[in-house]
């Protein structure tokens, strides 16, 4: 089966909308592998080296079942040339803000389009660490200026994990931006991100769902914030066998 076949979107105007992964029964409460994320045609990809230096940012463009073929983002410059038959990494989210890595090899650059070959999943332990729950809370959006929270725009979050978050909000804003979150999740502290719009969809007229990706978290962070969520999707799990089973 061609990796393409699990990875290609092929509903591109699905809403945006985030998933509960289900984490299987055990005494670590993890989930035992994240889900490999779709591509799609526009979907933003980073190309790196294998050492991680940048190379190109690109969108794509075109999908087979063994080439990938990205173009310049809208407003971008020109691409750098790189190497025939060089390794290079990818990686991007989704429109469930579900990460994907993946390496390949360059089969043919110019200054305005880059083609991919022998293209293979890689899959990292911080991804398989993610862990999505959906919720329906409150949140505030701030502007990136704005570090003393004064001017809040309320919004409604959809889903969060260590990455980022889905929030609904009927205020348009673009790709790119950064903007800081503040939400408070049952009788937790008070949480605060910075982080960066992904993904832009408008669900219905007048609300926009955003993909919030946060700034990159400390370990100590991630584990605590994965504590948080993991406690409160237990909760949401008993609540809803008392509402099918009854009373025990």
């Amino acid at each position: 089966m061609s990796i393409f076949s699990s990875l290609f979107s092929r509903e591109p105007e699905d809403d945006y909308e985030l998933e509960t992964e289900q984490s299987p029964e055990g005494t670590s409460g993890q989930p035992a592998s994240a889900p490999t994320g779709e591509l799609y045609e526009g979907m933003r990809i980073d190309i790196t080296d294998p050492d991680g230096m940048p190379l190109v940012v690109g969108r794509i463009t075109a999908l087979t079942s063994s080439t990938l073929t990205l173009e310049r983002l809208p407003g971008g410059l020109a691409f750098k040339i790189c190497s025939l038959e060089s390794a290079v990494c990818a990686s991007g989210y989704d429109k469930k803000m579900v990460p994907i890595s993946l390496r390949a090899s360059v089969q043919e650059s110019t200054r305005t389009m880059l083609k991919l070959k022998n293209i293979q999943v890689e899959t990292h332990a911080e991804h398989r660490a993610a862990f999505r729950l959906p919720l329906s809370v409150p949140v505030s959006l701030y502007r990136w200026d704005d570090d003393h929270y004064k001017t809040p725009e309320e919004c409604v979050l959809v889903d969060i994990s260590t990455g980022g978050a889905c929030v609904q909000s009927e205020y348009i804003h673009s790709e790119d931006e950064v903007l800081r979150i503040r939400l408070k999740l049952d009788d937790y502290t008070p949480l605060n991100f910075v982080g960066q719009i992904v993904r832009c969809v408008e669900h219905a007229p007048g609300q926009f769902r955003y993909g919030f990706l946060f700034a990159q978290l400390t370990e100590d962070e991630i584990t605590s914030l994965n504590k948080i969520l993991f406690n409160m999707q237990a909760g949401v799990k008993r609540t809803h066998m008392r509402t099918e089973i009854g009373h025990w």
